[in-house]
């Protein structure tokens, strides 16, 4: 299993609007191209920062191919969407790790 680890770390003041765009639509979005089984959404709560919230988004994809399918053929357009919405409030880093046990 491929964990698809999407950090953001956003200005308070688009944070209600932000979370609502990944709940209802972001998220939902990237697990109808197919290439995740399922996501999770974490608020960080034992890290306090003055430079923003912090969300840790994370997709599931069955094996790497599904991953790299979603990199080249969705990716772009959903990064567009996201920076097209909320602009310079937010920035993202990713990584991506391969289940263990």
């Amino acid at each position: 299993m491929i964990t698809y680890n999407v950090t953001v770390k956003l200005n308070p003041s688009i944070e209600q609007k932000w979370k609502q765009w990944m709940l209802e639509k972001h998220m939902p979005a990237i697990l109808a191209t197919k290439c995740f089984d399922a996501y999770a959404l974490h608020k960080l709560i034992d890290h306090p920062d003055d430079e923003g919230i912090t969300y840790v988004a994370q997709y599931f994809a069955p094996d790497y191919a599904h991953y790299i399918n979603y990199i080249d053929q969705h990716a772009p357009g959903m990064r567009a969407e996201g920076l097209e919405l909320f602009g310079d409030q937010f920035i993202a880093f990713r990584t991506v790790m391969e289940k263990q046990a």
